[in-house]
């Protein structure tokens, strides 16, 4: 290549036919395009589309009867149930669940083990470079927002529940095959354990259906529905048809009773700690009901005022409460054996991680005992959760990447997982080991326990009360706008009698069932319904990883470096036979069917040129309007400005300079000698 010539210039001296218009024209032109709303792109190649958010495609949203009827028609069957004969209920709930579990727990295992695995592959791969979103679009929330309301809304309270029961239960009996119980070794192999059941592979359930409906809503302009995501297998038409439905259908069931049952629970640790902070004997059904009652009402109220209000307050207000709480427990129980355990526990997990993985009811009865009790249950909870969190979590992560959001929803909450099952775990299996007789069940007692032995016990008994309760309110607020989503069409933000018909919904059905059956019985025959509703929605998931790896090889973006790639290889090439050393690349239009060597393999998604074409322009704030409305006052001007800036370019660019058209390919190179 001749260094003598300047780098812009090509073989007469004249500047390549990329340089368009000055920095000044192209501000101005911008402007003036900002204040177009109604203009409509036509032609744009499916390259270059930038990404399409669903506000833009100007959809209609209408509450959808159907869906919106036989939800709750069945959920008043099931409660009638519950009431009418509640330990048939349950019995004929947990036959079916140890059915499943017998007979499908090796698949539940191994589409655990294949979306943790997909989902590294979508972060670490050239898909991780995509935006949920449009190209240039920005995050809606800060990162501690984005990290606390996902967390919150993903397992919060189931946290606070186990924190403490869980690592002291694998202490005293560890999984079949490992160490002897009560032993230092078991205190490594037991937070390992856990952090597999509440660690990465728990949050790439989440994660996978996040991005999904992230994916389709902000950069393919597809209504934000767990069916939508099957566009690319079944169709647009069948997604919004009968078999569109019937997923929004059991999606929405599976929310409502994850979230009852999520109540229910909650109420009985809060009533426990009553029970304490009052000094009163075991409390009854009014008090656990009136718990309900209160919370219902709460979570409500937060999910009326919207995401950006009420639920990133809550998240935010639960995050700092978590936070202290746990250093109070770090700080004033054994510090020293809580730091050296948290990177002794990740160690242990990385080497235990092919035992448990490969763990199978065929190693013997007890460990199919263990299997089916822990890890397969944990499994079907986590799945049986999915639509609701991954929903949810689609639509706080608008504008990050794939690989940031695998990132942050995969490994940030593993890792806060991993840190306060270490200090709270290890603080329950320190003060067992030295003769607190904590009782492993009922586990909503168990950190309960541990506070007792700390110091400022009253006091901390009301924090840990509070943050059930906020821990839950996060949740089921957000369960509650994910149901009013699926129930109207799609529509971000669903009216309000909507979302306060679900919410009380699912006040009633944890009411309702708590107080019916033997002991309880309702409310274990909820928890085992919600996760018999895994099995199927396992197989959703299975396909939503086809559906989803069909969409992006297929993103403007990916085709992009395809069009690069085989026009770099091919141009590089044809230069170097025909020129050696001295040619340059230069963009124009080329016929490459009379080549021999393959173009790019995968065709353009012509549904999603539609949807551009047909989109409006992004919504742009007040402010920008002000600005915009500004410089048309100025028109005149603004006009000539561009008009002197363009006749500069074509007096430096030569004669029909400004008239070149870009293409998508590139023409073989010509010399610059």
């Amino acid at each position: 290549m001749n260094s003598e010539e300047s780098p812009g210039a090509d073989a007469n001296g004249t500047p390549p036919t990329s340089a368009r218009s000055a920095p000044r024209a192209a501000d101005v032109a911008r402007n003036i395009a900002r204040g177009l709303k109604g203009l409509a792109p036509v032609g744009v190649h499916p390259a270059l589309i930038p990404g399409v958010g669903v506000e833009q495609t100007q959809r209609t949203y209408r509450t959808d009867w159907l869906v919106f009827g036989v939800a709750p028609a069945f959920t008043v069957l099931f409660i009638g149930w519950g009431v009418l004969d509640g330990d048939s209920l349950a019995n004929t709930a947990q036959s079916t669940l140890n059915w499943i579990i017998e007979y499908t727990g090796v698949f539940f295992t191994s589409v655990a083990t294949a979306i943790l695995l997909f989902m590294i592959f979508l972060g670490v791969s050239k898909y991780g470079r995509i935006r949920l979103g449009r190209d240039d679009e920005t995050p809606e929330f800060s990162m501690f927002s984005w990290i606390s309301m996902l967390f919150a809304a993903g397992m919060g309270i189931g946290l606070v529940f186990w924190g403490a029961a869980e690592p002291l239960t694998f202490f005293e009996s560890p999984p079949p095959g490992t160490v002897e119980g009560g032993t230092l070794e078991a205190m490594q192999t037991a937070q390992a354990q856990v952090h597999y059941h509440w660690g990465p592979q728990a949050w790439s359930f989440y994660a996978l259906v996040g991005v999904a409906i992230a994916y389709g809503s902000f950069r393919r302009g597809r209504t934000p529905l767990i069916s939508s995501v099957f566009a690319p297998l079944l169709g647009e038409r069948k997604t919004t048809g009968p078999l569109g439905k019937t997923i929004d259908i059991f999606s929405i069931l599976v929310t409502l009773f994850g979230t009852a049952a999520s109540l229910g629970l909650g109420a009985l640790q809060i009533g426990h700690g009553v029970e304490i902070v009052a000094g009163i004997g075991q409390v009854g059904n009014g008090v656990l009901i009136a718990v309900i009652a209160v919370l219902t009402a709460c979570f409500i109220a937060s999910a009326a005022s919207g995401v950006s209000k009420g639920i990133q307050a809550l998240s935010n207000i639960n995050s700092v409460a978590a936070i202290v709480l746990s250093l109070f427990v770090f700080f004033v129980g054994p510090t020293l054996l809580i730091m050296n355990m948290i990177p002794a526990i990740a160690f242990e997990f990385i080497n235990d991680l092919p035992q448990m993985m490969g763990r199978s009811s065929a190693q013997g009865e007890a460990t199919e005992q263990f299997l089916a009790t822990w890890t397969i249950f944990y499994w079907a909870w986590w799945i049986s959760w999915s639509p609701f969190v991954g929903m949810f979590i689609a639509k706080i992560s608008r504008g990050r990447t794939i690989r940031q959001f695998v990132l942050v929803v995969i490994l940030v909450p593993s890792l806060i997982s991993l840190v306060w099952f270490a200090i709270f775990g290890t603080t329950a299996i320190d003060q067992q080991m030295n003769g607190a007789d904590l009782p492993t069940t009922p586990p909503e007692n168990v950190l309960f326990g541990v506070l007792a032995n700390l110091p400022l016990t009253e006091i901390t008994n009301i924090v840990l009360m509070l943050l059930i309760a906020i821990f839950f309110i996060t949740g089921a607020d957000s369960a509650s706008l994910v149901m009013g989503t699926m129930s109207q069409q799609g529509r971000p933000t669903p009216k309000r009698w909507v979302t306060i018909t679900w919410g009380t919904l699912v006040g009633v059905i944890a009411a309702v069932l708590l107080a019916t059956g033997v002991e309880g019985s309702g409310l274990k025959a909820l928890q085992n319904v919600t996760i018999i509703a895994a099995l199927p929605f396992a197989v959703i998931l299975v396909l939503m990883m086809v559906a989803l790896m069909k969409d992006l090889r297929r993103d403007p973006l990916i085709l992009r470096d395809q069009y690069a790639r085989q026009a770099i290889r091919h141009s590089v090439r044809t230069g170097l036979e025909e020129y050696g050393d001295d040619f340059a690349l230069i963009p124009t239009e080329y016929d490459h069917s009379r080549d021999d060597h393959p173009w790019v393999d995968e065709t353009a998604d012509e549904t999603l040129s539609e949807v551009f074409e047909s989109a409006s322009l992004p919504a742009i704030d007040e402010q920008q309007d002000t600005e915009v409305a500004s410089d048309a006052e100025i028109e005149p001007e603004t006009v000539a400005e561009v008009d002197a800036a363009v006749a500069d370019n074509v007096s430096a660019d030569g004669p029909g300079a400004s008239d070149a058209a870009p293409g998508d390919n590139l023409e073989p190179p010509t010399s610059r000698s």
